[in-house]
């Protein structure tokens, strides 16, 4: 087989792979595009995927209350403030020293509250839809409704890893082939 007709075979095989490839996982590429596209823009949207921020009192940990006596206020205000029926379990606590303030985000429907470390007022209590994107991004969100301990997203990071990798070989190939071939053809 000659020179060219090789090169224009792969090309062919690279075409069919790229192909086959992106449209078996459109739908995945589609939310993970969207999903990232939107918690890019997460600090900067006011407020509506991620509460801000806010500043306590003091950034001066000797003058904060105890760990314990906050997720105790937190706890109180998010069944008086949002429901009596929401658990208490707890996904993290993020304590921002340079803010002087303290967030407990609960796990069940990504709920925060934003306590001032010092006196223990509520800054804010909000809804942290960044975390349900990075879970939709990941494929997490699948892993925590089927409890399946993470083995999802194990799976689905790799396939889509791979799968980027065999779009952008495939795609620069392509691309350069093309060139390749004519430039060739010239000599």
């Amino acid at each position: 087989m000659g020179k060219r007709k090789k090169q224009a075979k792969i090309l062919r095989i690279f075409r069919k792979v790229h192909r086959t490839t992106g449209a078996l996982l459109f739908v995945f590429f589609f939310f993970i595009s969207v999903t990232g596209l939107i918690l890019g823009w997460k600090k900067n949207s006011n407020g509506t995927i991620l509460p801000k921020t806010q500043k306590g009192t003091t950034a001066n940990l000797k003058e904060w209350l105890p760990v314990d006596s906050l997720h105790s206020i937190a706890c109180y205000t998010l069944h008086d403030k949002v429901s009596p029926d929401m658990s208490l379990e707890l996904d993290r606590i993020d304590i921002r020293k340079e803010k002087g303030s303290v967030k407990f985000v609960f796990v069940d429907h990504f709920y925060e509250v934003q306590l001032d470390g010092a006196t223990g007022n509520v800054l804010s209590i909000g809804q942290r839809h960044s975390d349900f994107l990075e879970h939709v991004h990941d494929g997490s969100i699948l892993d925590r409704y089927l409890g399946t301990n993470g083995y999802i997203k194990l799976v689905y990071t790799t396939i889509m890893g791979i799968s980027l990798f065999v779009f952008t070989l495939t795609g620069f190939w392509l691309w350069y082939g093309p060139k390749r071939m004519r430039r060739e053809a010239k000599q």
